[in-house]
């Protein structure tokens, strides 16, 4: 599929290569060097998805993901030096789809790339709208709503919360889980799922402290039933 891309990276010949790969791959792309021009670029194209550096002047990478999640659900690809865990989760605690940690090899990231724009394509038209007790997910309008109130989730929340209740109250593991946000693949991490998992419950739970629909099953995974307010 053809994508707009937004690469918002200050190392120029960095920015220039990211630039070549993805017109090769037969995307078009933009070049921003700074945070703020990245939001402004963001807000005046819409693009697709946005490749964005973590360590970016004016503005860093976590600022500019926290402002894109507040104003919509783009898709966010973060490139970061900062190879801790804790760095890493962070950027998906504010909403990143994946990360990637440099020096990166150029065929892993298209991949990479590839897979968050397929999560991001909507789905055949006739797709049901899926519902697990007052939580639903319509894949058609990318929609998730809680007790009638719609729900803003970045698009590897809405793949984790529409994998889980196509099948309500079966046990996903993590590494499950984290074939539905952006594959199988040796760079992944788990906990990434439980900070999915800990947004998800800020957004679907009465309580997030005492989850009664997104459920814990120690030693295995987590599990969406229809819990909560229920009637």
């Amino acid at each position: 599929m053809c994508a707009h891309i937004l690469v918002a990276e200050d190392d120029e010949m960095q920015a220039e290569l990211l630039r070549r790969l993805l017109l090769r791959e037969g995307h078009t792309a933009i070049v921003v060097h700074d945070g703020r021009a990245a939001i402004d670029e963001a807000k005046s194209r819409r693009p697709d998805l946005v490749v964005l550096d973590l360590m970016l002047p004016r503005l860093d990478g976590y600022g500019v993901c926290r402002i894109l999640r507040q104003d919509g659900d783009i898709p966010v690809l973060m490139l970061t030096a900062r190879s801790t865990e804790d760095d890493v989760l962070l950027g998906l605690e504010l909403g990143a789809d994946d990360y990637m940690t440099k020096p990166y090899s150029p065929r892993e990231l298209m991949a990479r790339i590839r897979t968050v724009l397929r999560r991001a394509v909507r789905p055949a038209a006739n797709s049901p709208v899926l519902r697990a007790g007052r939580v639903t997910v319509d894949p058609v309008r990318h929609l998730v709503t809680c007790d009638n109130t719609p729900i803003p989730c970045t698009p590897g929340e809405f793949a984790i919360l529409h994998a889980m209740i196509a099948e309500p109250g079966r046990v996903f593991s993590r590494r499950q889980l984290l074939q539905h946000t952006r594959g199988h693949d040796r760079a992944s991490t788990e906990r990434a799922i439980d900070v999915h998992i800990m947004n998800l419950r800020k957004k679907i739970e009465p309580d997030p402290r005492r989850p009664a629909r997104l459920l814990t099953v120690f030693g295995v995974g987590y599990k969406l039933v229809g819990g909560g307010h229920d009637a």
